[in-house]
């Protein structure tokens, strides 16, 4: 009869469990993925039907997780950047149009202003010449 290692036994059935929660985590980030939702500790661990803690304390879940939610972090602000952009060219737009406008009514009042000087000029030299 063979010996039976207690400690060895117990070493497998732990590297079993912990490649069974290794499976089930990436099958909850693929699912979250597929179905385009957060991917943070808190949706990981819900998905998977783990706790937090487990997937801190394996360091490549841990860094697995950071790195997917930091690139969803950096997807969403480089898209709100993009829509901010198309924002701001749209107020610009709409802001050269007002200039253009003001400028060519402020043309059209420099232009009156003159012509009501020179015409207030012209009564002014009419009433001295009488005097």
């Amino acid at each position: 009869m063979d010996s039976f290692d207690r400690g060895e036994q117990l070493r497998q059935l732990h590297e079993l469990r912990k490649q069974t929660t290794k499976n089930k985590v990436e099958e909850a980030i693929k699912r979250l993925t597929k179905s385009s939702k957060a991917i943070n500790f808190n949706s990981v661990a819900k998905e998977a039907g783990v706790s937090k803690a487990t997937l801190y304390n394996h360091p490549e879940l841990k860094e697995r997780i950071d790195f997917l939610r930091n690139q969803q972090q950096k997807a969403f602000v480089d898209s709100r950047i993009k829509r901010d952009e198309n924002n701001q060219n749209a107020v610009i737009a709409s802001l050269k149009r007002r200039i253009e406008k003001l400028e060519k009514k402020n043309k059209k009042l420099e232009q009156e202003n003159k012509r009501l000087h020179e015409k207030e000029n012209e009564k002014l030299t009419d009433y001295f010449m009488k005097i």
